[in-house]
């Protein structure tokens, strides 16, 4: 059954109102579709919104975001992606897709206890998972194990990327097995060419990455701008409301063009294709009569794609960025590669098209559009290895690599000159999520070269546990009351000796398991029988005393041994240690945390939110480190490092959670 217009199923001719009853029907279907995605994202799933990859680099990055990949953000994401694409507004469904693999594995980890409880491998099957997003959204497998790598993931390690490599592989034979376009391709714009390209073409192809960064790198900027303006400017009341009048505004300026009017796949598939494969070819690319108009429409078409595209990313709707810069830099590089094939036509005996065979068409363009594509994605998202890779597999065409490589290259140096992050950095950073970018060398470099003992948080501020002093009842009174990632151990406030460190999970767990069966009076300790002791020479320890009696082991199995659960040897440093080297060490190592001591004795702690405010510009001396202490820590953060309120005074995602939110490190308080 073929697709009836909107005109003839009302019996209007093009001529007698029948495109302006095309036009609004246009309109309001935009409408409803972008407004049914709004809603459901705005009252089921807030994190459902936009593309989804920020959160899962910076959850993959060791920062805890709940209800991120709950259920409801699963349901919502995938209902919500379909009625966004389908409004027609400039978004795309790759990270998304992304965004909904990751909320599928983290669904099907709660079956295995194993994985679902440690937090390193949970994160590995979180990458493989990318991949397999990536791999169905692209159909290219090793491109999704690729922007695993180099995108996502803070830790990569060699059994990681076999199993994204399984992952994706398995995600991309179900793709095609299932054969969702039904033309048994696993993408609608895969292509293949049958010719090669001339060594002139450098050229223009260099310019296309050189048009590719700098479209790239403005994007972002003028993508944050609106961002930081729509926050500070509540011209709408509801983000449904501004939902809908971009999607209006949107719909009105596609209708009348007919490349914004296609569906970005469709149109994306076309500006690929050669012109003797487009057997029904309706956007007028290969007319050789009509070159100069079509170039003129394809131009508009990219410039205000750009705009719009600024404008979508960011609204309360799911919404990817990866299909719509490939539409921008495709539009303009086909219109490149259309101007320079009408160029060799014209002029065959120009010098530098010597190489070309005479009667035989030398340039195709949609070569070019494929370059162009790459080198805006690279532009935009400052990935390299995986772009080229992608855009092979998609083409299926070797001979081109260079020509991507040469763009995507030129792309990504000039994207860094004007905007020193790529978008999906730059919305983690505008979010406020706590995120260290290991490959970052920069960052480290601008560290001061000062003392790190002015900038921790000292031993007075601090929620310790002492050895020994506590009840099974007042411990879980103290994980109800100070909801912090976990505690240092001391031997006494005292002496301040450092015993370890244990986890706000390992208490609880130890607490439900073992404390369970002991009543809440009993005694819970963090050292052995007898303890540990002061004496003239330091400190001495049960071995030097005589072996427990039988009454002493009663009295032990009344008592709950807390050493199983703790860290008896937590990374400590010098509290003489620069800063420099400090923060190195929470780059490559992706510390929570860092004890600082001197000769055995607590001095203090610096956690990873510290450094992350002090690499980002927002910790600048030890006054301001004093903000907030007061405030409620959020389950999940690093030793009770609190939320901060960014420069603009808007908050980052938890402030949808109702979350009190404050700058600050550990929070005073004691435990005893």
């Amino acid at each position: 059954m073929d697709w009836v217009p909107w005109n003839d199923a009302f019996g209007l001719s093009s001529t007698g109102g029948g495109w302006f009853v095309r036009y609004l029907i246009f309109i309001s279907f935009s409408v409803m579709f972008a407004a049914c995605a709004s809603f459901l994202v705005g009252r089921f799933a807030p994190y459902a919104k936009q593309s989804g990859i920020p959160e899962i680099k910076t959850f993959l990055g060791g920062y805890v975001i709940h209800n991120l990949m709950s259920t409801w953000t699963l349901t919502v994401k995938a209902i919500g992606l379909c009625l966004s694409v389908a409004s027609g507004l400039w978004l795309g469904k790759e990270g998304p897709l992304v965004h909904v693999a990751c909320c599928c594995a983290y669904f099907f980890l709660r079956f295995f206890p194993t994985l679902r409880d440690n937090e390193a491998r949970k994160r590995e099957v979180l990458s493989a998972a990318a991949a397999a997003g990536i791999s169905v959204a692209f159909g290219a497998p090793v491109g999704g194990v690729l922007f695993s790598l180099e995108q996502l993931s803070y830790y990569f390690p060699d059994k990681t990327m076999w199993q994204s490599f399984v992952c994706a592989m398995i995600a991309a034979v179900t793709l095609q097995a299932f054969n969702p376009f039904r033309t048994g391709k696993l993408v609608l714009y895969q292509v293949s060419y049958s010719t090669s390209w001339h060594a002139f073409e450098l050229i223009p192809f260099a310019i296309l990455g050189v048009f590719g960064g700098i479209s790239g790198g403005l994007f972002i900027k003028l993508n944050m701008q609106i961002a930081v303006w729509r926050k500070k400017h509540r011209v709408f009341r509801t983000p449904l409301l501004e939902v809908v009048a971009v999607a209006v505004l949107t719909a009105v300026i596609n209708f009348p063009n007919k490349f914004m009017r296609a569906q970005s796949t469709e149109l994306v598939a076309t500006l690929f294709s050669e012109c003797s494969d487009l057997t029904d070819e309706q956007l007028g690319l290969c007319g050789k009569s009509s070159v100069p108009i079509v170039a003129v429409r394809m131009l508009a078409a990219s410039i205000l794609g750009f705009f719009l595209t600024s404008l979508t990313f960011g609204l309360q709707i799911p919404a990817g960025i990866i299909l719509p810069t490939m539409c921008i830099g495709a539009l303009y590089g086909r219109t490149v590669g259309s101007i320079v094939r009408e160029w060799t036509a014209a002029a065959p005996n120009f010098f530098l098209f010597s190489a070309c065979e005479p009667d035989v068409q030398c340039v195709t363009a949609g070569t070019y559009a494929i370059v162009g594509a790459a080198a805006t994605l690279a532009g935009a998202t400052r990935m390299t290895v995986s772009i080229v890779v992608i855009m092979f597999e998609l083409t299926g065409a070797l001979t081109y690599v260079l020509p991507i490589m040469v763009s995507v290259l030129i792309s990504k140096w000039i994207g860094d000159a004007i905007s020193p992050r790529g978008i999906y950095e730059s919305w983690i950073r505008f979010q406020g999520y706590p995120f260290l970018d290991n490959r970052d060398d920069a960052a480290a470099a601008s560290v001061p070269d000062v003392a790190v003992a002015h900038l921790i948080t000292p031993f007075d501020d601090l929620v310790v546990l002492s050895a020994e002093g506590h009840s099974v009842a007042s411990l879980r009174a103290l994980v109800n009351t100070h909801r912090f990632r976990g505690y240092p151990v001391v031997l006494d406030p005292t002496s301040r000796l450092l015993l370890g460190y244990i986890s706000c999970t390992e208490l609880e767990f130890a607490l439900s398991t073992t404390g369970a069966s002991l009543p809440p009076s009993a005694p819970a300790v963090f050292t052995g029988p007898g303890g540990l002791r002061r004496t003239a020479s330091g400190l001495s320890t049960t071995s030097q005393h005589p072996a427990p009696s039988a009454g002493d082991d009663q009295q032990q199995r009344q008592m709950l041994d807390l050493r199983p659960w703790m860290d008896q040897t937590p990374i400590t440093l010098s509290s003489r240690t620069t800063l420099q080297l400090t923060a190195n060490l929470f780059l490559k190592l992706g510390l929570r945390y860092v004890l600082f001591v001197d000769r055995g004795r607590l001095q203090g702690v610096l956690t990873k939110k510290d450094v992350w405010l002090l690499l980002d510009g927002k910790e600048l001396d030890n006054k301001q480190r004093r903000v907030g202490r007061e405030a409620v820590n959020l389950d999940g953060q690093e030793s009770g490092v609190i939320h901060s309120v960014d420069d603009s005074g808007g908050r980052g995602a938890a402030a949808e959670e109702r979350v009190e939110e404050s700058r600050g490190l550990l929070s005073v308080g004691s435990a005893r």
